[in-house]
């Protein structure tokens, strides 16, 4: 009977700690095989055959469609280059250039993955509105105030994440972590 309680117990413990960690790098989306330059970081795998399973548990479980890795990478970024996190009360400058990529977007989501909502409903920018300067690098500020320029308001929301997509890009799985491919700094300023 002893052994059949011992048992019973360690099988229960076993599962929780299963579970436990499965949910865990579910819901905070732990990432293997990332790609990371600055503060910006991908999955290239994320479209293909290869996917982790965690990431494929990610993905079903919010409903989302990935790139495939033939149509382009999402890079996300939750902190700046510092590695603190973005705040919708403070002002973020991201400057520089992106990578290589025939097309891209810019957009703001909330912690919970939806469009960040405000009264002038602008929600990203595309490779095609952005303003640049006359050596092709921009300047866009995420603030929670009207700003000149590139502006993305943040309604002034605690936490965000900022989703920059490169589509028909040559970066992915072969990239080196930031030695070749330029990203766009993420630097916060002052808040509210």
């Amino acid at each position: 009977m002893r052994l059949l309680l011992g048992a019973l117990l360690c099988f229960a413990i076993a599962a929780a700690v299963g579970i436990g960690s499965t949910w865990y790098a579910v819901s905070q989306g732990v990432s293997l095989g990332a790609l990371t330059i600055g503060a910006w970081s991908a999955r290239p795998k994320i479209g293909t055959a290869e996917i982790d399973p965690y990431a494929r548990a990610e993905i079903e479980r919010r409903g989302e469609l990935p790139l495939a890795l033939g149509d382009g990478i999402a890079f996300v970024a939750q902190t700046d280059d510092a590695g603190r996190p973005l705040d919708g009360r403070c002002d973020v400058t991201l400057k520089g250039t992106t990578p290589q990529a025939r097309f891209f977007t810019l957009t703001l989501y909330d912690r919970r993955g939806q469009l960040v909502g405000n009264i002038v409903n602008r929600y990203g920018f595309t490779s095609e509105e952005l303003l640049r300067k006359a050596d092709g690098t921009f300047d866009v500020t995420v603030a929670p105030r009207a700003q000149p320029g590139n502006w993305l308001p943040t309604g002034g929301i605690e936490r965000y994440s900022l989703v920059l997509r490169l589509y028909d890009t040559p970066v992915g799985i072969a990239s080196k972590a930031g030695k070749e491919t330029p990203m766009p700094s993420v630097s916060m300023g002052r808040c509210q």
